[in-house]
């Protein structure tokens, strides 16, 4: 059991929000600069609340499989909150998270709000339908850079496009890897259409390895073409290990089946996934101090 306080925390993976919060700043500095201090601290709560938003109203519909799958660190599931806090809480972080963005501008706005109702769409059913939920949070992981972007400028800049491309597929393999770990809760709860159900555990660590394989490819690309990850020591160092760990996990999960190695491979690829954020986010930084 929690206190109510850090029950709610732990509800909405607030340590998760960081990730979002280093992606924006970093689009903001790859695209233009950061904005005036407003619109900055806008940009940083929109996704920060939205993110909230998200983790609580998954919880909410997810307490039967959450059970089932023993994740008995979940507020809803040990008792430290009820369903209806989780209702509450929702409510309140998707209002500001949407409510700061209007104070950017419209395109913002725009992401905000689709992405807020597609939070709801997506714990309530999407998540159940075939690949659709997986690509949802691969998208809702790298949306934050484009989102970043917009803040600052009117027009999609190249290298943010292809790092949303990366985030994307590398989400997407990290999600695919999430519906083999908790096959069991979802087929006897939800019945969900996932890809492990669907042509079997081994073959989906395949087509997760095949995305990362794309990822890891559109980082090498960045590297040896575009600014400022154009030969840029500091990127190449921690995209390096970044996709060491990733591509091992990968491989893990086609040869590996214990409970132990899942929850190794959830935290690594956590990691490896904010030393990507690291590297994008340092990158322009290194680039203009040199």
């Amino acid at each position: 059991m929690y206190s109510k306080p850090m029950a709610i925390l732990k509800l909405t993976r607030v340590e998760h929000s960081l990730m979002l919060v280093i992606a924006v700043v970093a689009a903001e500095l790859i695209a233009k600069g950061l904005p005036n201090y407003f619109l900055l601290a806008m940009s940083i709560i929109t996704p920060v609340f939205i993110s909230m938003a998200s983790f609580a109203i998954n919880d909410y519909f997810d307490i039967e499989v959450d059970k089932v799958n023993k994740k008995n660190k979940r507020p809803l599931v040990n008792g430290s909150l009820k369903p209806s806090d989780a209702i509450i809480v929702t409510a309140i972080t998707l209002i500001i998270g949407i409510g700061a963005s209007f104070f950017i501008n419209l395109y913002c706005f725009a992401i905000a709000l689709i992405f807020g109702l597609l939070a709801l769409l997506y714990a309530y059913k999407l998540k159940e339908k075939l690949l659709w939920g997986n690509a949802y949070i691969a998208f809702s992981m790298a949306i934050p850079f484009i989102f970043g972007n917009y803040v600052v400028v009117d027009k999609l800049n190249e290298g943010i496009l292809l790092i949303t491309a990366l985030i994307f597929f590398s989400g997407l393999a990290r999600e695919i890897h999430g519906t083999i770990r908790d096959l069991k809760g979802d087929m006897m709860v939800r019945n969900a259409t996932t890809l492990p159900k669907v042509i079997g555990a081994k073959r989906s660590a395949i087509v997760a390895l095949i995305f990362y394989l794309i990822a890891v490819g559109i980082s090498v690309y960045l590297f040896t073409a575009l600014a400022p990850f154009k030969y840029n020591i500091l990127y190449l160092a921690l995209i390096i290990i970044t996709d060491f760990i990733l591509l091992y996990i990968s491989i893990g999960y086609i040869n590996k089946r214990s409970e132990s190695f899942y929850d190794f491979a959830r935290d690594a690829s956590l990691i490896a996934m904010s030393l990507a954020l690291l590297a994008f986010l340092l990158a322009p930084i290194f680039n203009f101090c040199i």
